[in-house]
């Protein structure tokens, strides 16, 4: 069984939307973006250089496939990230399959969660998914996200793209690893737990 990965960086409200720069994504009129940057430090390079050290293919909403396939293919065959990237078998939820031009990518098209239930049963690579906030919407609801390593980071945006959009599934969820960066962003491994647990700090009755 493939495991399905998400690892995304959120503002403190939740907003995904274009971390790493100005013009990466600026529909519905966001203009924040790049607010990731200033944040950055050596620790969080050290911990995503061993994240991209593993061995995984990369899952992919249209719009995320396009930004990547558009940088990463021309960022230079030295720099591990792009080696990584290029080798990679990249998993795109597309209703257009035959525009896809980076090298070794195919398409998921029709009923994507269906899809990507199929692919996980499968052999191979663990599915990395990185950005692609509609598709990490269809793998909440059908329950198909087997780890969330999310980057916090201490900004408030307010509006923007969100990780747990309207409608996510309630779920539980199991810390199982947490960092914190010299400028406080918080980097978090979680696995889903099941349904939510509830209580009462209500006093009994005398």
């Amino acid at each position: 069984m493939r495991p399905v990965r998400i690892q995304t960086f959120m503002s403190l409200d939740g907003v995904m939307q274009a971390p790493g720069g100005p013009e990466e994504d600026t529909s519905g009129g966001f203009a924040l973006g790049g607010w990731s940057q200033p944040y950055w430090d050596e620790m969080m390079g050290e911990v995503m250089s061993q994240a991209m050290a593993e061995e995984y293919d990369l899952l992919l909403g249209r719009r995320t496939y396009d930004i990547f396939a558009a940088h990463w293919p021309n960022a230079g065959e030295d720099n591990p990230v792009t080696q990584k990237f290029n080798k990679a078998t990249k998993y795109v939820a597309t209703s257009e399959p035959d525009t896809l031009q980076w090298q070794n990518s195919q398409a998921i098209i029709g009923d994507v969660a269906a899809a990507i239930a199929e692919l996980k049963q499968g052999d191979g690579l663990p599915l990395s998914v990185q950005g692609s906030s509609q598709l990490i919407q269809t793998l909440l609801e059908n329950q198909l996200a087997d780890e969330l390593f999310l980057w916090t980071f201490p900004v408030v945006l307010g509006s923007g793209k969100r990780l747990f959009g309207n409608g996510t599934v309630p779920l539980g969820l199991e810390l199982d690893d947490v960092k914190t960066s010299t400028t406080g962003v918080t980097m978090a491994r979680y696995r889903p737990a099941g349904d939510v647990k509830i209580g009462s700090f209500a006093l009994d009755d005398q």
